[in-house]
């Protein structure tokens, strides 16, 4: 799996904190999404840890997001000084996430949800929502993005994450181009899939047989042909619709697979073509699943 990356100097840590039941876990998935790591309810002074041996790292995260909520107890009265650590850390860009909602909307979901607040202490909900507000106040204080989830569907709340936090160009939705052989399997989690066995066959070329379509050889055999041409200006057209179509559903990701006999040579080519095709547009990977499972 292949995909180009922009170099980052600083380690970006956001800080989700804010009511409970207002979305957290709502946030926590989008920010994976976006290629962040997620820790969920670290102790502070472990947080400050962690990037403390992280930045020591020669293979170093460069996107982390931690929930850090009441559920931790008294562990969670230590969080402003740790958070005054971390703002004086040299690398890391720190931002708080603060996600608020009005009592009746939360009195609400913890009723449909049929859980208990944590801080209730087994009573009403609105007891427990009044005590963690107050608790959380300094917390919502110093958050530079503060949303109130109330009248918000997760959804809507994942795509007001997606605009404020993706990197330049990035928006957390991925296009994976697969290739593979029908003689190995369909692969399970493909999206769409292409057979395109009817392209002239680089296995029946002496030369091409032991190459691959990551070959220039085999890839320029490929891509010669009339058919071939046709069916990526039919594909090209097809997938300025789709992909989009996949984006504003909400998805993540779409996967887009190309299939061949072996998958060695035409699937790899159409897969390596496409990746690059649509790279400046959308967050690429390019995936050859059976390329080392040759046989003569």
């Amino acid at each position: 799996m292949t995909e180009i990356e922009t170099p980052n100097s600083d380690v970006e840590l956001v800080i989700i904190t804010g009511m409970s039941g207002a979305g957290k876990t709502v946030a926590m998935q989008s920010f994976e999404d976006l290629g962040f790591y997620c820790i969920d309810n670290l102790p502070p002074e472990l947080l400050v840890t962690f990037l403390d041996l992280m930045m020591k790292s020669e293979n170093r995260m460069r996107r982390i997001a931690a929930v850090m909520d009441t559920r931790g107890g008294d562990l969670f009265d230590s969080l402003i000084g740790a958070l005054d650590n971390l703002l004086r850390m040299e690398g890391v860009v720190t931002r708080i996430l603060f996600l608020d909602s009005d009592d009746a909307t939360l009195v609400r979901r913890y009723k449909e949800t049929r859980r208990s607040h944590p801080l209730s202490g087994g009573g009403m909900p609105l007891a427990g929502i009044k005590k963690e507000r107050l608790l959380l106040s300094e917390m919502k204080g110093r958050a530079r993005s503060i949303y109130n989830t109330s009248g918000l569907k997760p959804r809507a709340l994942r795509e007001k994450i997606m605009s404020e936090f993706s990197s330049k160009g990035d928006s957390g939705f991925t296009v994976n181009f697969i290739s593979f052989g029908f003689k190995h399997g369909m692969p399970i989690d493909a999206d769409v899939v292409f057979d395109i066995r009817f392209l002239p066959n680089p296995f029946y070329i002496e030369e091409l047989k032991p190459k691959t379509g990551l070959d220039k050889e085999v890839y320029d055999y490929v891509l010669k042909w009339s058919d071939t041409q046709i069916l990526i200006e039919k594909l090209t057209d097809l997938f300025k619709f789709l992909i989009p179509q996949y984006k504003n559903e909400g998805k993540s990701q779409v996967v887009i697979a190309f299939g061949c006999t072996g998958g060695q040579h035409r699937s790899v080519t159409l897969a390596e073509f496409f990746g690059a095709r649509f790279k400046d547009e959308y967050r690429t990977f390019i995936t050859h699943r059976d390329t080392e499972k040759r046989k003569d």
